[in-house]
């Protein structure tokens, strides 16, 4: 069904602010200890007290985030004020990294080699500062950001996930993350730092992750974007690419349309919708295989809820910059089937991990990997996309 821009910016607005954002708030703010819940049943009620690292970083940046960029809600800034506090006193290591997981209390459950605790960390603490003006926080960003850095870029500070020795590799999570971070960080006033790193990481996902031979982005390569003929090696994941396309494409619109990266980030998108829209049941696939070989991981052809958020993202973008009817066609593809399977109309915000034919696996709401991110980003840069449209 076709809709005007301003129907389409209200569409997104009105289902941040009156589906999603109070199906969160108050009831995932953790009133006594700090920081959020995000362990939530279909109807929001707490499933679980223990707390997902990067989400405390996560739905921080995003209360801030909306304070900054949407309205000037005080609750909003003060909710978003519990997460950096509780990130600050409870989620580091005595090596500066940060835990993946602790408790309600913020007692340390668990700690994982990846640095994206870290990552969303930076981004709410620059978010924060920026929002409040306590300048004291975007500096805490510029530190953590420079630690990051120098883990991702020193050899064996962290365990590989595979033996270097017999198998040197790579993976698209860490530019991609890094990417954004320092787009993140940048709003803030961020580090001369943050040019340098932006231009690297997309340098790197298009010179490496990047393969036209194959038309597809690759989650795995070799140190210098050799392709690995493996399970791991041939693994795609279409919304993850997706969201890459999408970082890039906002760069080309930060630098006054940047010819060359909306190139990039569209050639990226194509590929990735072609190798993730499900041309029987529709919805976007979780796995392929570059090969078109099987996939090995059970919930390869489920449709997960973040895939589709970063597909209409990209789309909505693609279409700003390009002009080209295409990317509001898909657009509008992926719109009618994601808001006719995922999202609850008696209780409130959507699933999050359907079968192939769109029913509903599991009624959960929130879990360690699902809260108030994915979702509201994509109502908000929808929004904005279209108002500035």
């Amino acid at each position: 069904m076709k809709i005007s821009r301003t129907e389409l910016a209200d569409f997104y607005r009105k289902g941040l602010l009156e589906d999603i954002v109070p199906f969160w708030f108050p009831r995932s703010v953790d009133r006594e200890h700090g920081g959020y819940f995000t362990c939530l049943d279909r109807d929001g009620s707490l499933m679980q007290s223990d707390k997902a690292v990067w989400f405390q970083g996560r739905m921080a940046w995003m209360l801030a985030t909306l304070y900054d960029r949407m309205e000037r809600r005080e609750q909003w800034l003060a909710d978003a004020r519990s997460g950096v506090e509780f990130l600050s006193r409870h989620c580091f290591d005595a090596d500066g990294r940060m835990f993946y997981s602790v408790t309600a209390e913020g007692r340390p459950l668990r700690k994982r080699r990846y640095l994206f605790s870290e990552c969303f960390a930076i981004i709410a603490f620059a978010a924060y500062g920026r929002a409040s003006g306590e300048t004291a926080y975007i500096e805490k960003a510029q530190e953590l950001f420079r630690l990051v850095l120098k883990y991702h870029r020193t050899p064996g500070l962290l365990e590989p996930k595979v033996n270097p020795e017999v198998r040197p590799s790579k993976g698209l999570a860490m530019p991609m993350i890094l990417l954004v971070t320092a787009q993140e960080l940048r709003k803030a006033g961020g580090l001369p730092l943050c040019d340098e790193v932006i231009r690297e990481c997309i340098e790197e996902i298009g010179r490496d992750f990047f393969k036209p031979e194959f038309s597809a982005v690759l989650e795995m390569v070799g140190p210098h974007g050799e392709f690995l003929d493996t399970l791991d090696g041939r693994c795609l994941n279409p919304g993850h690419s997706i969201e890459a396309g999408w970082f890039i494409l906002e760069e080309a619109r930060v630098r006054g349309e940047d010819p060359e990266l909306v190139r990039l980030g569209t050639q990226i998108i194509d590929c990735s919708l072609q190798w993730g829209w499900d041309a029987t049941h529709g919805g976007m696939l979780y796995f392929r295989d570059v090969r078109d070989l099987p996939c090995t991981e059970y919930w390869h052809d489920m449709k997960f809820w973040w895939p589709h958020n970063e597909a209409l993202i990209a789309t909505l973008l693609a279409w700003e910059l390009t002009g080209e009817e295409r990317y509001l066609e898909w657009h509008e593809r992926v719109r009618e089937w994601t808001y006719s399977h995922f999202p609850d109309r008696e209780h409130g915000e959507w699933y999050g991990y359907l079968h192939r034919d769109g029913s509903v696996s599991t009624t959960v709401k929130g879990t360690m990997y699902k809260g108030f991110f994915h979702i509201p980003r994509m109502n908000l840069v929808c929004w904005e996309i279209l108002t500035r449209m």
